[in-house]
């Protein structure tokens, strides 16, 4: 016999059987019970929250011989001819394949003979905003006017599609987004009637992955009890099928972007991208955490609003504490920007390695919200005491990891002095001169993955065709100094100047000044009129 998918198997088939749309059921079965059954019904919603279900249930229960409490007694001659799909009295229309004039006129010759058994003949209309204008304006008169004994049931999940003059003539019932508590609920009592070991947190996160709709979730519990079939479901295999992430990688990721570390954010997604996990996935689960961390600072009694154990309502409070509001909006907008482009992309970890980049430098976009980051960084900085450089030739914009001390005393009172000058051979000083002049440009080229890590830098001379970048940030120094770069950065100079340029790299020391002057060896002798012995 062919197995049958957990939601075919499990579908209810009773109003009591359906969950999370009580208001509805009730009304439902009220009808039934005093016999105001109305001649059409539009059910709306999402996907996987109960639409065609009810509706099958309702045709039964119209058409059952022995009623119990409004709902289908499921024993009676009528009833199991509905369920088998052998009665005529009930029909289902898939709108999205028959959505013409002629399969609507079809029913329209259709309700003109009374049913041969039961008491009403049902249609059910799926996905019916997928009719044709000319579909809905045939369905109209039959819709406002029908025999008594006909009722047509509507469900869609686009309702602002069809058009007001079939939403007038229609009872409209919409259909809630199911809790997490209610699917994980149903999904523990279905595992359990499968005798399906498995874990509450496994099922706690299915749940939540299911996004309001118990199809979805029972679809995610059959896949992934079939990757681990006979053993127990853990929290773990469900993160591993499902291409997720434990709540603790959130919080790495958070502390670095908060902290600035780009380097650090790279490596963590070069990690979760080795382990296989869904780049999608990550995001959208990071947006919803970072969603949580707002909710915790700007709302009164935010713990009632959020679907969380105590464990994790704790560490949520920590990262809260280092959290700003304006930098939390600045990173939900960045990633629901790139949760969209993510859908189309074909380098999804460029995509998320650049908007990971963006959040640790806000100084790389001009809009509101970046500049208020900014401004709140800067303002920190200085009340902590943190000097805060002007951005002049040659000299690093800021030091934001070195306080007030005696080095940055000796290197403010260093850079009022004139800058000394240094003597070059005429082939490197030209090298030297030519990269200098490009070297904005040069970086921008590389692309937005690369530019970041070049901010701040300075050229200087290393040798017969050898240039040294000069990083004044240590982060950047990591990133930029990594062999692919270099590679690419000597590529695309060859490529650019028509001649082979190596380069190699350091890290600024402290107080170092960086503002030297180059001059040709015969520029010196010129200008100085004595004997220069150049040393090698």
């Amino acid at each position: 016999m062919s197995y049958t998918a957990l939601y075919r198997k499990w579908r209810p088939r009773v109003f009591a059987d359906v969950k999370g749309q009580d208001a509805i059921t009730a009304t439902l079965k009220n009808q039934i019970l005093a016999g105001r059954i109305g001649h059409a019904y539009l059910f709306c919603g999402t996907r996987g929250t109960g639409k065609t279900t009810v509706a099958k249930i309702f045709a039964r229960a119209v058409n059952c011989e022995n009623p119990t409490e409004g709902s289908p007694c499921g024993e009676c001659e009528s009833c199991r001819r509905i369920l088998e799909g052998a009665s005529l009295n009930v029909v289902e229309i898939d709108a999205a394949s028959n959505n013409g004039v002629e399969n609507i006129r079809e029913i329209r010759e259709q309700v003109q003979y009374p049913p041969a058994e039961g008491r009403y003949r049902v249609y059910i209309i799926d996905e019916v905003h997928m009719l044709s204008t000319g579909a809905f304006n045939a369905l109209l008169k039959t819709l406002e006017e029908p025999p008594s004994y006909v009722i047509f049931i509507l469900a869609t999940t686009e309702a602002h599609k069809i058009p007001v003059t079939v939403l007038s003539r229609c009872q409209r019932y919409d259909f809630k987004r199911i809790t997490v508590d209610v699917i994980a609920a149903r999904l523990k009592e279905l595992t359990a009637a499968e005798q399906m070991p498995v874990e509450e947190r496994a099922l706690q996160y299915v749940a939540k992955v299911g996004d309001g709709s118990m199809r979805d979730a029972l679809s995610l519990l059959d896949q992934c009890a079939a990757f681990h079939y006979g053993e127990t479901l853990t929290y773990e295999h469900v993160l591993d099928i499902l291409g997720a992430v434990d709540t603790g990688v959130f919080r790495e990721l958070f502390a670095a972007v908060s902290k600035k570390r780009t380097a650090e954010c790279i490596r963590r997604l070069e990690e979760l991208v080795a382990q296989g996990r869904e780049l999608s996935q990550l995001i959208t689960d990071f947006v919803w955490y970072l969603r949580n961390l707002l909710l915790l600072k700007t709302a009164e009694d935010a713990e009632g609003l959020l679907d969380l154990s105590e464990e994790n309502l704790k560490l949520l409070r920590e990262d809260a504490q280092l959290a700003d509001e304006a930098a939390l909006m600045r990173e939900i907008r960045v990633l629901s920007e790139l949760s969209g482009q993510l859908r189309f992309a074909s380098q999804k970890r460029v995509l998320v390695e650049v908007a990971f980049i963006k959040l640790t430098r806000p100084q790389m976009e001009e809009n509101l919200d970046s500049v208020l980051v900014r401004l709140a960084e800067l303002e920190k900085k200085i009340e902590e005491g943190i000097p805060v450089a002007y951005a002049g030739c040659g000299r690093p914009v800021d030091r934001p990891d070195v306080p007030l001390t005696d080095a940055a005393a000796e290197e403010t009172e260093a850079s009022q002095t004139r800058a000394h000058t240094v003597a070059l051979p005429k082939a490197q000083l030209e090298d030297l001169n030519q990269i200098r002049g490009e070297w904005g440009k040069l970086v921008r080229e590389m692309g937005m993955s690369i530019r970041p890590c070049f901010r701040e830098t300075v050229v200087e001379p290393a040798g017969e065709g050898c240039l040294c970048i000069v990083f004044s940030n240590k982060m950047n120094f990591e990133m930029g100094s990594r062999p692919s770069v270099i590679g690419d950065l000597e590529r695309h100079a060859e490529e650019r100047f028509g001649k082979t340029l190596y380069f190699k790299t350091r890290l600024r020391e402290s107080g170092e000044r960086l503002d030297t002057c180059y001059i040709s060896d015969e520029e010196l002798r010129e200008n100085v009129h004595m004997e220069i012995e150049i040393e090698s």
